[in-house]
């Protein structure tokens, strides 16, 4: 059993995912608590590459049923690479994206299938799943209203994506999949309204990520 403790962030884009965390890095850097930020798709170097296909090139025309796989490849060499090693080591790893993800996006959006995409994530992560998964909730009607483009220094979100530009029917059925998911696994995923305060939404966190750091 891993000593290790794995903190996901989720929600649409826009939602403030990228300023949350790096909220978070401030905080766990400010009290010498060390940990590993990663994500996905692209938290290895084959996953550059293949998060590039799946956010870059709309033009290849990618099926439902083959974004899925690319998604689980990426996660397969993700964890084999850079999460497991890192949780066997008792060490934070804070993701942003993870299973609940590709669930809400290729399993119920797309219609590849929630069991179908679950069973395959579970397999991409060895059985390795969150210790704790913070849920930006967010209106879809404000997804293309906001993003963390200008608070993103470090370069991990694109201006645009395939994905961003879907219609808001798409967003409101990845929405509606991450609200059921909170709802089946309620000690796990915790659902916070993304259009609060950056700096009240980055206290509630704190207080989500305190008592999992105490049990480490």
């Amino acid at each position: 059993m891993s000593k290790g403790r794995l903190i996901s962030f989720e929600g649409l884009d826009g939602a403030g995912k990228t300023t949350q965390m790096q909220l978070l890095e401030q905080w766990l850097a400010a009290r010498d608590i060390p940990y590993i930020r990663t994500r996905e798709p692209g938290g290895t170097p084959l996953g550059v590459e293949i998060r590039h296909l799946l956010l870059n090139r709309p033009d290849l025309a990618i099926t439902p049923l083959a974004e899925a796989f690319l998604f689980q490849a990426d996660r397969a060499q993700h964890f084999a690479h850079i999460v497991i090693p890192a949780l066997e080591a008792g060490k934070l790893v804070i993701t942003d994206r993870c299973i609940d993800a590709s669930i809400a996006y290729q399993g119920h959006a797309r219609g590849v299938g929630i069991e179908l995409v679950a069973r395959l994530s579970v397999i991409a992560t060895q059985g390795y799943i969150p210790n704790l998964t913070i849920l930006l909730d967010l209106d879809p009607a404000l997804v293309h209203a906001r993003t963390d483009t200008a608070n993103d220094a470090s370069g991990l979100r694109e201006q645009q994506t395939r994905f961003d530009a879907e219609e808001e029917q798409f967003h409101q059925r990845v929405r509606e999949a991450f609200l059921v998911l909170a709802r089946i696994h309620p000690q796990r995923i915790k659902v916070l309204d993304a259009s609060l305060p950056p700096e009240l939404l980055h206290e509630q966190i704190i207080a989500l990520v305190e008592p999992l750091l105490e049990a480490m």
